[in-house]
């Protein structure tokens, strides 16, 4: 199903997207494959479509974890103000180590909040 909210939290712009793209400048993102049932965690600072991309055309070389399939979609995207912003939230996502963590900051937006808070 397909789903698009946008909130703000002070400066920050999160938004949630099913199957779209969106092009935002700085943000943290969470891709899923069907084929591996798995998400993956990333950050960026240029156009997050062009990054889905690569991600898809297996442009990350080596032993890189989304080379493990090429159905990757955009789970969620949060929109942040700073890069170093972006990576620490990244951080703090994948140390969770819990898919359904990762389904709740979707399900329930005041987690994103929360998360934002803590890695500002």
């Amino acid at each position: 199903s397909r789903c698009l909210v946008r909130f703000q939290v002070g400066p920050q712009k999160i938004v949630i997207i099913g199957n779209l793209f969106c092009f935002m400048d700085i943000c943290t993102y969470i891709l899923f494959s069907k084929i591996l049932n798995r998400f993956y965690i990333g950050a960026c600072q240029k156009s997050l479509s062009e990054r889905i991309q690569k991600h898809k055309s297996h442009f990350y070389q080596g032993k890189h974890f989304t080379n493990s399939a090429d159905d990757w979609e955009l789970y969620l995207a949060i929109q942040l103000t700073s890069y170093a912003h972006a990576i620490r939230l990244e951080r703090k996502i994948k140390d969770m180590k819990s898919s359904n963590y990762i389904r709740n900051l979707k399900k329930y937006p005041e987690l994103i909040e929360k998360i934002i808070l803590e890695t500002s």
